[in-house]
């Protein structure tokens, strides 16, 4: 379920990008105000506040204990994220592609960057502490590998010589020149280096995808920063359509 969510916001937001680029194609500079336009903005901004519903559920206690045992959290997670996405979507369609207005540019700007670092921090930082946590897994096999290598080299004295003199590339270049009854005892040594190796790519790799976790970790107050500002100009925006009058009522 959760793979299947994925491809489809992926899809949503992929559609929310190509929507604005239209811009460049298509301007409709009386489409906002008519009836069609009217109606997708008032579905827009429905939709926006769908939203809120997530975060006041999962910030307000007594809210949370009542409401829960009928819907999980898991449901509001999931139509906060359809309604974060669908929102902006219906909001482009609003627009017409006619950006002449400061607020409303702002306020476009706003829904795309709120729907996209949402999109990022659901799934990006979702997909790095995944990895991390395979790797962490990987690593910990292989680490109880060597260490039984470890102790079946300890009882060859040999083994543990021939690790030492191939730990250098010249002592692997040799080793190409040995006996061939030697290289049953290279086995140990050889197979020691692997998986030596392979637990210090291990170990790159998840300081890498820490350092990339760590740089998202405060994408969620971000997130919430710039909703904020999103729903004051949305509540701006709103007001202004109605002081100013609709141009498709009479």
């Amino acid at each position: 379920m959760h793979e299947r969510q994925k491809i489809i916001v992926s899809g949503l937001i992929t559609l929310l990008l190509m929507l604005t680029l239209g811009f460049f194609v298509h301007r409709d500079p009386r489409f906002a105000g008519s009836l069609t336009g009217g109606l997708l903005g008032v579905a827009a901004a429905s939709l926006m506040l769908v939203p809120l519903l997530y975060l006041f559920v999962k910030r307000i206690p007594w809210l949370k204990r009542r409401v829960t045992p009928y819907v999980s959290m898991r449901t509001f997670l999931t139509v906060h994220i359809y309604a974060g996405v669908l929102a902006p979507i219906l909001g482009v369609l609003h627009t017409g592609h006619k950006f002449q207005s400061p607020i409303g540019i702002a306020l476009t700007l706003m829904m795309l960057v709120v729907a996209v670092s949402g999109y990022l921090g659901r799934y990006l930082l979702g997909q790095l502490s995944t990895d991390i946590r395979k790797m962490k897994a990987d690593r910990e096999r292989l680490l109880t590998a060597h260490r039984a290598l470890a102790q079946e080299m300890g009882d060859h004295s040999d083994a543990a010589l021939t690790l030492r003199r191939n730990s250098s590339l010249l002592g692997r270049a040799a080793s190409f020149f040995v006996a061939r009854d030697e290289q049953g005892l290279m086995q140990l040594p050889s197979r020691a280096i692997r998986i030596s190796e392979s637990i210090s790519d291990l170990d790159l790799a998840i300081r890498t995808h820490s350092t990339a976790k760590n740089a998202f970790a405060r994408w969620l107050v971000c997130h919430i920063l710039v909703a904020v500002v999103l729903y004051a100009l949305l509540f701006i925006h709103v007001w202004s359509a109605w002081y100013f009058g609709i141009r498709w009522l009479p």
